[in-house]
């Protein structure tokens, strides 16, 4: 399988540079990745970048905590499309979640998703600091805010995406929504296996690796 089409092509760093953001865009090209995912001060760079060709540029809103005031989440959010963000990826307020205020977490996705209209809205549940009724819970609410991708994880918390979510979350939202898997991902026979589990994006900072098929070690 040729799984080029499947990778957001990620640099989320925070000591990022310009010039890093110029060399994965050039990658993105050159494997014609689906798509790029950088922090939202580098969206208009990217875009720029990547003007004349097909790779989407994706950005992340509330990254990576997600527990920022929902009015900070729409105004990034809505910046960032403004910026020439073609998909958003947004971290879900955990706490709330585990308080099990869920009014407040479905305000919290569903004002993103009204604030971007028609923009993809894929939104981060850390699974790792889930347990699987709350990633079932989760999920039923993405569902409810009528969200186009569940993500799996930031790649900034203890761990990112594992096989057994990737299967719960697939159960829960069937056809009604997407699933991005993402952290820990450095290789094509992994990404491979999160593609069979359902995965239908696979975020990674190691897609360059995997078209080469070769072993990531960071």
């Amino acid at each position: 399988m040729i799984i080029n089409q499947y990778i957001d092509h990620t640099l989320l760093k925070p000591s990022t540079t310009e010039r890093q953001i110029i060399d994965l865009c050039n990658e993105a090209k050159k494997y014609e990745f689906y798509a790029v995912c950088v922090n939202s001060s580098y969206v208009a760079l990217a875009k720029q970048l990547l003007s004349k060709t097909a790779v989407k540029v994706v950005t992340v809103v509330g990254f990576p905590l997600g527990a920022m005031a929902t009015e900070a989440k729409v105004f990034e959010a809505k910046n960032a499309v403004n910026e020439g963000a073609d998909e958003i990826d947004m971290v879900i307020n955990i706490g709330y979640l585990r308080s099990k205020n869920y009014v407040a977490v479905f305000k919290d996705i569903s004002d993103v998703k009204n604030a971007i209209g028609k923009t993809p809205l894929k939104v981060i549940i850390e699974i790792s600091e889930l347990s699987k009724n709350e990633i079932v819970k989760i999920c039923e609410i993405c569902l409810d805010a009528k969200v186009d991708f569940i993500k799996t994880s930031t790649g900034f918390s203890k761990s990112g995406a594992t096989l057994t979510a990737v299967k719960i979350i697939k159960k829960t939202v069937r056809d009604q929504a997407k699933i991005k898997a993402s952290g820990g991902i450095r290789d094509r026979e992994t990404a491979l296996k999160y593609i069979d589990a359902g995965a239908d994006r696979i975020g990674t900072s190691s897609g360059v690796a995997m078209m080469n098929d070769k072993i990531a070690t960071a």
